[in-house]
């Protein structure tokens, strides 16, 4: 069984992940660097009852909580896109704070790395909104740094 192994700095195999605005029609993306970690959240909720001819709770399963967690090291133009004022109609004007604080419906593609035996690995991808924007700067860490959630709306597409 192959292992998704994001590999930094090995053209093909780092994990990627790219941003557009769902009403940008030029579909013009930002490809997000510096990414720290990444996690992918699938959660599902669960409808639990109990009935009396059982000894046990009884569980369905229903609709799925998605978003997916990150943190990056931050430069200007990434954070504050590229118009300087973090506004703009496509994903590289506006920014990641652009995109947040104009509560831009966002398309995002992540792909996961090639695979160790070095085919192509899959690509998650869906709709969302940016939150959870907390940019942090110490004297132990000398560089802008913050967390990043992407809140999908409906489930992910998964494709090779």
């Amino acid at each position: 069984m192959p292992y998704i192994y994001p590999a930094p700095g090995v053209t093909g195999v780092e994990a990627t992940l790219a941003l557009e605005i769902s009403s940008d029609a030029t579909n013009t993306s930002l490809t997000v660097p510096a990414i720290q970690d990444i996690s992918v959240n699938a959660a599902n909720d669960v409808f639990t009852w109990t009935q009396l001819d059982e000894t046990a709770k009884l569980q369905v399963a229903t609709t799925s909580t998605n978003s997916i967690s990150m943190n990056l090291v931050l430069d200007s133009a990434t954070f504050f896109g590229t118009s300087g004022t973090a506004t703009g109609a496509t994903a590289t004007a506006a920014g990641i704070f652009g995109m947040s604080n104009q509560k831009d419906l966002v398309e995002f593609s992540l792909y996961m790395g090639d695979e160790s035996d070095g085919t192509a690995g899959q690509t998650l991808s869906g709709t969302g909104y940016i939150t959870g924007l907390a940019p942090a700067v110490s004297a132990d860490a000398p560089v802008w740094v913050s967390p990043i959630t992407i809140t999908v709306t409906g489930a992910y597409t998964v494709t090779t």
